[in-house]
């Protein structure tokens, strides 16, 4: 069994369940996910604001009392995947299952089936890079054809990182790296800085979470690690010249990856093509350990 300091480290998701289906549950998220089972809606949607959940289930045999929860739930966190479980089947089943549609939840996973309970664990994990994050992935896969495998390695840890991993310093030490010799690598081809890439990737990712009409600038704010709204709001001054709240107005998560692509991308493919963030090419030893480049 894993520990509850092991739990803690596994993506979160969050249920409504009958007890038998929270303990069957929990055990084939065994190692997978951590579930925080919830009385009620206002309790799953406190939990969705006060950190990342990786998804909410919901039982088909708790839809008659929350349904009408349920589709405010959906309505306000629609990028957070919602999953139906029916574990059994009873006069009331279908008009739950109905009621479960028409609140916006789109998948059902039918655990009386052979093969249920590991189509539910799949349901579940299948999102643990979002959406947004696919697609956005996708598009500088495209963008950087040409670019080292680090490369692209390094801006795929932008979008998917910790959002503990708020600097330059944190950065550097989660690629094994010195945070000087890092940005030398960027230096060296004409790239602008880790810190812009990372400053720009944090906004697309604060982008995305405003996507979820439920979070106030505060959830964000906490969810991105900033130490308090006014800083998250000082983040977007210094970068964008606007308020948190015209950011908000202005930017979903696909425009804000445009700006991101537009300002840092497509005008240093060249640069990009040749970088290798991860790996030394000879020659660099000497200069990295004699030069200063920028701060954090």
């Amino acid at each position: 069994m894993s520990t509850s300091s092991d739990s803690k480290d596994l993506p979160p998701i969050v249920t409504l369940l009958t007890p038998a289906e929270r303990t069957r549950v929990d055990a084939i998220g065994e190692g997978y996910y951590h579930a925080l089972h919830r009385e009620n809606v206002d309790d799953v949607i406190r939990d969705l604001k006060s950190r990342e959940i990786q998804a909410v289930l919901v039982s088909v045999n708790c839809a008659g009392v929350h349904a009408g929860r349920v589709a405010s739930l959906v309505r306000e966190f629609p990028r957070v995947p919602a999953v139906a479980l029916l574990s059994e089947l009873e006069a009331k089943t279908p008009h739950a299952v109905l009621a479960l549609g028409q609140s916006g939840i789109r998948r059902l996973v039918d655990v009386r089936l052979a093969n249920g309970w590991r189509e539910l664990r799949g349901a579940l994990m299948a999102d643990s890079v979002n959406s947004s994050q696919r697609v956005a992935l996708g598009q500088l896969a495209v963008d950087l054809i040409g670019a080292s495998a680090d490369c692209l390695t390094f801006f795929e840890m932008l979008f998917t990182c910790s959002p503990r991993i708020s600097n330059v310093r944190m950065l550097a030490r989660h690629l094994y790296l010195l945070p000087s010799t890092l940005m030398s690598r960027f230096f060296r081809v004409g790239a602008p800085t880790p810190k812009q890439y990372l400053a720009m990737a944090r906004l697309v990712r604060a982008a995305w979470l405003f996507e979820n009409a439920g979070y106030s600038i505060a959830n964000v704010a906490y969810h991105l690690d900033y130490s308090s709204p006014q800083s998250f709001g000082r983040h977007v001054r210094a970068h964008l010249h606007m308020t948190a709240g015209d950011f908000r107005a202005r930017y979903d998560g696909t425009g804000m990856f445009e700006r991101f692509r537009a300002e840092l991308i497509l005008p240093h493919l060249n640069a990009l093509r040749i970088l290798r963030p991860m790996v030394a090419t000879p020659g660099w030893i000497r200069v990295e350990s004699t030069r200063t480049y920028g701060s954090e």
